[in-house]
């Protein structure tokens, strides 16, 4: 495979020459002689008889010969054979392993398979996943006016939008009010959705209209119903067996009920549901990556629980590095107020700072793990100018 240009014979070097014929992709060559060239585009199998190609910004077109033949004269001669040619297998070569199974596959791998003719593989099946919020004081987002004690569904619609972004697919369960009834009736949509997994916001603490944590005691196997963690202490997790269809084995749904605070609840999915929802899909190494970062202020740490510190990563050169230095180090800017109930600390989070429950406060400029909880590609960087190569 060849770019632009004109197919050579290398040892001709430059001067005037004849295009005996074109070379185009998707078409078989001709024979190239000696003292003529070839005209060839991007993509075109070389002729047999050429061994290089000039690049056609190195050559100038000329009038046609007396026989009304093109002509083009070389300015700049192929280095030696193989110049500006693509050896047959140089992109993949033969009995090369595409893809690995286990692999994720996004737009490059599939275009990797198409490359090969590989037009069906096994996947793992995509997880089916629902939400449902609960509470009697929960109204849907579009409320204009909101009565005494009444707050937007603000968890149901971050949850959809996280869920989604796994590539599950998502079903909506809207809100179910504190009864016992409307949540069964909710739970058992669930059941005949063949949901993979229920995500529940709200209703697993320890109030006398708490009823989730009931319900799932009375219909599933609760795994834990309570967590030493912050935020999100009162995380329950439970597997309900579910009665397969006609001659069909019965299967389990995984049931993640989520704190009630929106902060609680987006850091209990990132920290439990969505590696659940990857080991479905067949994800190799679940769960966040870690890295670790210096503190930019002091942080006070609670001596009672581990703690999940929203912070913005920044990329920033050590301190008293010189302008323009090559490397640098990650550096954690907290989002402010922590109370789980303030969902603005999640704005610009793009990490959790892992900090353990221990009385004391962790100075500034400490190194501890974070993990990430977001694509990092849109993280502050300080302006650097661009690398420059000389020619020698």
């Amino acid at each position: 495979m060849c770019q632009d240009g004109y197919a050579v014979v290398s040892s001709d070097g430059v001067g005037k020459f004849e295009v005996a014929f074109e070379a185009l992709a998707g078409s078989a060559p001709g024979k190239l002689q000696p003292g003529t060239v070839a005209y060839i585009g991007t993509g075109g199998a070389l002729p047999e008889g050429a061994d290089a190609v000039v690049q056609i910004e190195n050559t100038d077109t000329l009038p046609p010969g007396p026989d009304g033949k093109k002509r083009v004269r070389i300015n700049k001669a192929a280095r030696g054979p193989g110049d500006d040619v693509r050896a047959v297998g140089s992109d993949i070569r033969a009995g090369a392993v595409v893809l690995q199974a286990g692999g994720l596959v996004g737009a490059a791998e599939v275009g990797l398979l198409a490359t090969v003719g590989a037009t069906s593989v096994q996947v793992h099946q995509t997880p089916h996943m629902a939400v449902l919020s609960t509470g009697d004081e929960v109204v849907e987002p579009t409320t204009k006016t909101l009565g005494p004690g009444q707050i937007r569904d603000a968890n149901r619609a971050m949850l959809l939008a996280a869920a989604r972004g796994t590539g599950a697919q998502v079903t909506d369960l809207g809100i179910a009010r504190d009864t016992v009834g409307q949540l069964e009736a909710c739970l058992e949509r669930a059941i005949q959705a063949k949901v993979d997994v229920l995500i529940t916001t709200g209703g697993v603490s320890m109030g006398a209209r708490d009823f989730v944590k009931l319900l799932l005691e009375r219909h599933a196997t609760v795994h834990f119903g309570k967590v030493k963690m912050k935020p999100g202490k009162p995380l329950t997790f439970a597997i309900l067996d579910t009665p397969g269809s006609a001659g069909r084995p019965s299967r389990c749904m995984l049931v993640f009920g989520l704190p009630g605070n929106p902060v609680s609840s987006m850091v209990t999915f990132n920290l439990t549901v969505l590696p659940a929802i990857q080991r479905l899909a067949g994800w190799k190494e679940p769960g966040l990556r870690r890295v670790h970062a210096r503190t930019s202020a002091a942080i006070r740490l609670d001596p009672e629980r581990p703690e999940y510190h929203r912070v913005t990563l920044h990329w920033a050169r050590p301190a008293g590095a010189p302008e323009g230095q090559v490397g640098g180090e990650l550096v954690a800017v907290g989002t402010g107020g922590q109370i789980s109930s303030r969902l603005l600390s999640m704005r610009s989070a793009n990490a959790l700072l892992e900090l353990p429950a221990v009385e004391k406060t962790l100075p500034a400029g400490s190194v501890v793990s974070a993990l990430l909880i977001s694509d990092l590609s849109g993280m502050p960087v300080p302006e650097t100018p661009a690398s420059t190569i000389s020619a020698s």
